[in-house]
């Protein structure tokens, strides 16, 4: 992921794991153009445990943070397994998430074929 890109949502903050471990989070981030379905990053500062991605948890608590930052609408799903790494966990935007996106900078790049 290339930080000319991106469009961070959310600087450092921290969540507990499902076993109720602190966890440092560096950022959560979007790339700045797409289409359509949304890719949300979330970047660790440590390596996670394996499966990590799937620890709900986490992705209530990173929602939680987006949503403490204006994002309203449901939660979201995990993206392609094979995009989860060590230290980066990867979540599916729902399309409510499109609107919080744009306030933020994002492009729909399908929009310029309307």
């Amino acid at each position: 992921m290339t930080l000319e890109s991106d469009i961070e949502l959310s600087g450092p903050f921290q969540v507990k794991d499902g076993a109720g471990r602190l966890l440092d989070v560096k950022a959560i981030r979007i790339f700045d153009e797409g289409y359509g379905i949304i890719d949300v990053y979330v970047d660790f500062k440590a390596r996670l445990d394996a499966g990590a991605h799937k620890d709900t948890a986490l992705q209530r608590q990173i929602v939680e943070r987006l949503r403490a930052l204006g994002y309203k609408g449901p939660d979201f799903g995990l993206s392609d397994p094979g995009l989860q790494e060590s230290s980066l966990i990867v979540l599916e935007a729902p399309e409510e998430f499109t609107a919080f996106a744009k306030s933020r900078g994002w492009k729909n790049l399908a929009e310029d074929f309307d």
